[in-house]
Order: structure tokens, then C-alpha cells, then sequence
């Protein structure tokens, strides 16, 4: 019996450290139930087990040794989280939700075998375990969808709405990409104008999704901060920066993508000029950004990262709250009614909770109209709107008619995955709108400028 207690509590360290950090704070919880109406699907299915405090309960019990690990029922609770944080906004006692989810998604990932698993979830992991650290795989798995993208036989029968009669997964899978469009600007950025004669150094962190599907929005963020006097590096050895496998519960290999990408920005950020402040990392994807800013957390125990991890994350910033820190500069009118739905890792995680709007007003022309539950979660969440179909649907139904009821002409949002997911929405449920990313109009003003000259 003591061996099968030291044996079960050892599988389960992960989730043992991770509750033991926020012991203070859990047991400050007065059970207030501040998170529940800010959960997502605790306000769709009204099961306390799908809250926060429900799903830190079972974690405890899970710890204890008084709910099994493998248990179905624990493990489908914990699936069923977008894992969007907002509990962490709403709490008064300061739980990091997010860090204890990936650690019972670790922990439940320690002890899964192919047959408990699902099919689903064994191809999830091959394919962030085999392709997404490696760019050349990753490439020609973007290259293949660009592919789909383009097909004509497959634009047919999604339009036709075949595909959705073989198989709902596949239809939405689909929209998804549909969202998505290659580069075919060949504009580059205009030379720096009445910037000081030294500017500040900055780096994009172009990441695999941005890079590989909405590679527009990437060069966008490049020709919106050389316009704005930034000096542009690039930085080739960066990889993918490990959200999905932190948020699928693959942490020891975001760990292995983190110390990857510290030293292929190291000597960017070693390259500090006297009188200027220091390299920033910008990035323009909600759930990257919220990962490389913890880097320093997820490489705590690591001696020979610890410290520079902590230094890589101090320095990176989202492209919206980088400009609104200086004066952004103005560009032409672009005569459009927006609304903006605010990422869930941009809101919640990273706190970044007026910039974006901010920068929205830096646009002249643009009539903005507040979207009710922009904070809310949109369903997208990494891949949950593949892995839970259903309930990302439902939370997608109710945000697209919240937009339809602003009139705007084009909702801008500020991350990949709620871009695809917020694309599909408008297709799905005809809601007669544009989406973009933000950073895109701000481009769009600044080439209406002129601002731009063509590539020869």
C-alpha cells in the first residue's frame, strides 16, 4: 500500500508542485464564485465541475489520492476547459488557474496510453511533438493547407455545404482555413522619415501559425513599425514558442522550444545601444505573447535558463501596448464602422486591456463601436475548436450575433486562432462583416498615406 502511495504520488509531481505554489492563495479562496459567471462553460452547462474552483477541486482530490488520475470523468473536466483564463481576471485571491490546468494537463498527458487517449489526441501529440518544432515540417504542413486552401474541387463542396454532411469536424476544420489568405502585397516598408537619426531596435516574433498562415499580418506589424522610426532585426533561429504544447499539457516540450528560442534572440537582446532603452521582442499573437512572457516561470528550475529566460520575457511586448507607449503615427482615413473582440491570452493573461482600442483611435476615419463580451471567450482557444466542436460552436453562436448587433463593418481581433475562429463565425452565421487582425488597418491607413514604396 506505502509503494503504491510513494509510486502514485511521484506520477503525479506535476500537479502536486504546481498546487503546493498557489497553496497560499487556494487557501484564501473565500469561495466567492466571482469566477463562475466569468467561465465559459460553467455559463453553458451550469455544472460546478466545469468552473474553476470546480476543476481546482477535482485537481485536489486528484493530488490526494482521492480521485484516480485516469479517471474519465477527471479528465473530460479538465478537457473541457478553453483554458482562456478570465477565472484568473475575476479572482479576488490572485489563483493562477492557467499554471495549475497545464500541470493537470501534464499530468493526465504522464499517464495516458494510445488506447486511453483516442485517436484524436494521439495525432495532437505526434503532430506538436514531430512537426510543429521543426520549421521545415511545419512549412510543408502550412504549404499542404495552403493547398486545401486554394483547391477548387474542395472550395466547391465546402460551399456546397457537402463536406458538412460527411462529417460537422471536417466542415468547421475547413472554415477555419477558408479564414486564412496568402501574402500577395509586395509593398516594403518606406524609408524612416523624421525619426531620430538612432532608433530603437526591435525583433518580431513571427511564430509558426502567424508566419505560416497569416504571413500578411507579420509583414503588416514590420511595415507598421518601420513607419513609426523602428529599427527592424531579424531573428532566423526562431522557433515555435510552445502555447500549444504548454496548453495540450506537452510542458517539458515547451521547455525544449523555449531554451531554443532564448538562444536564437540572445544576442539580439545583448545588442543594447548606449541611450536607448533596451531590444524589445515584439509579437502580434495573444497566445504566443502570453507564453514568452513566461518563459522566466516555465524555466524557473532550470540553472542554466533561469535568469535568461526571465530577461527574454521582460523584453517582449505586444505590437498594441509597444506603440501606444510612444506616439503612433498618423496615416490616411479609413472610413470604416469596427468592432474589436479582445483575445482571451491578450486580455486575461497578459492584462494588455486598453491598448488595443487605443490604437484604434490613432486610425483616423474609424467610427468604433464597443463589442458587449469582447473579453469573452470566442471558442477558438489554440485547437479546442477542433478537439470540442460543439461547445466552441455554441460560444461562437453567441459571440457572432453579439457583433452583428454593433453594425460594424470589420471585427479586428489580435490573435491567429481568434481570427480563424472569429472568420469561420461570419461565414458560418452570415454575419456580414470583415475580420482582421488590428495591426492590418493601422497598415491599411499608413499605405493609404503613402507611406509605402513598391518593390521593384
Amino acid at each position: 500500500m506505502t509503494k503504491h502511495l510513494i509510486a502514485n504520488m511521484t506520477q503525479q509531481a506535476s500537479l502536486h508542485s504546481a498546487l503546493d505554489t498557489e497553496m497560499d492563495k487556494l487557501l484564501g479562496c473565500i469561495h466567492c464564485g466571482l469566477c463562475l459567471p466569468a467561465c465559459p462553460t460553467y455559463q453553458q452547462l451550469g455544472n460546478e465541475n466545469d468552473s474553476p474552483r470546480g476543476r481546482i477541486y477535482l485537481m485536489r482530490a486528484v493530488a490526494e489520492g482521492r480521485l484516480d488520475v485516469s479517471s474519465k470523468s477527471f479528465s473530460r473536466h479538465i478537457d473541457l476547459c478553453l483554458g482562456c483564463r478570465a477565472c484568473e481576471t475575476a479572482c479576488p485571491a490572485g489563483v493562477r488557474y492557467g499554471y495549475l490546468l497545464e500541470s493537470a494537463r501534464e499530468t493526465i498527458l504522464e499517464h495516458e496510453t494510445k488506447k486511453s487517449a483516442g485517436f484524436q489526441k494521439v495525432m495532437l501529440k505526434l503532430a506538436l511533438r514531430h512537426i510543429f518544432p521543426y520549421p521545415a515540417r511545419l512549412k510543408k504542413a502550412f504549404a499542404f493547407s495552403q493547398w486545401l486552401r486554394e483547391n477548387n474541387l474542395i472550395k466547391s463542396l465546402f460551399e456546397r455545404g457537402i463536406i458538412r454532411k460527411l462529417s460537422s469536424k471536417a466542415d468547421f476544420a475547413l472554415s477555419l482555413l477558408m479564414t486564412t489568405r496568402p501574402t500577395n502585397d509586395q509593398s516594403a516598408p518606406a524609408p524612416i522619415a523624421g525619426g531620430p537619426t538612432s532608433a530603437r531596435s526591435v525583433a518580431v516574433f513571427t511564430g509558426c501559425v502567424m508566419e505560416g498562415l497569416f504571413k500578411h499580418a507579420n509583414d503588416a506589424t514590420k511595415r507598421v513599425l518601420a513607419v513609426n522610426n523602428y529599427r527592424l532585426k531579424n531573428v532566423l533561429t526562431q522557433v515555435c514558442c510552445g502555447a500549444l504544447h504548454a496548453h495540450a499539457g506537452d510542458v517539458e516540450t515547451a521547455r525544449q522550444l523555449a531554451r531554443r528560442n532564448i538562444d536564437a534572440f540572445e544576442q539580439f537582446l545583448n545588442s543594447a545601444e548606449n541611450g536607448l532603452p533596451p531590444p524589445t521582442i515584439i509579437i502580434n499573437a495573444a497566445g504566443c505573447g502570453a507564453l514568452l512572457k513566461e518563459y522566466g516561470e516555465l524555466l524557473k528550475d532550470d540553472p542554466h535558463y533561469a535568469k535568461r529566460a526571465s530577461y527574454f520575457s521582460q523584453r517582449v511586448c505586444d505590437i498594441t501596448e509597444f506603440l501606444v507607449q510612444g506616439e503612433v503615427r498618423r496615416g490616411a482615413a479609413v472610413n470604416q464602422r469596427v468592432t474589436y473582440d479582445a483575445p482571451c491570452h491578450l486580455y486575461h493573461a497578459q492584462r494588455v486591456m486598453t491598448a488595443p482600442q487605443q490604437l484604434l483611435a490613432a486610425i483616423p476615419g474609424l467610427e468604433y463601436v464597443q463589442l458587449e463580451g469582447m473579453q469573452d471567450c470566442c471558442g477558438g482557444a489554440g485547437i479546442y475548436n477542433l478537439s470540442e466542436p460543439e461547445m466552441s460552436e455554441k460560444l461562437l453562436s453567441d459571440k457572432i450575433n453579439k457583433v452583428k448587433a454593433t453594425a460594424a463593418n470589420v471585427l479586428v481581433t489580435a490573435n491567429p486562432g481568434c481570427q480563424m475562429q472569429l472568420g469561420a463565425g461570419v461565414r458560418m452565421f452570415n454575419a456580414g462583416c470583415g475580420v482582421a487582425h488590428l495591426v492590418e488597418l493601422l497598415d491599411e491607413s499608413y499605405r493609404r498615406a503613402g507611406y509605402y514604396q513598391k518593390r521593384d
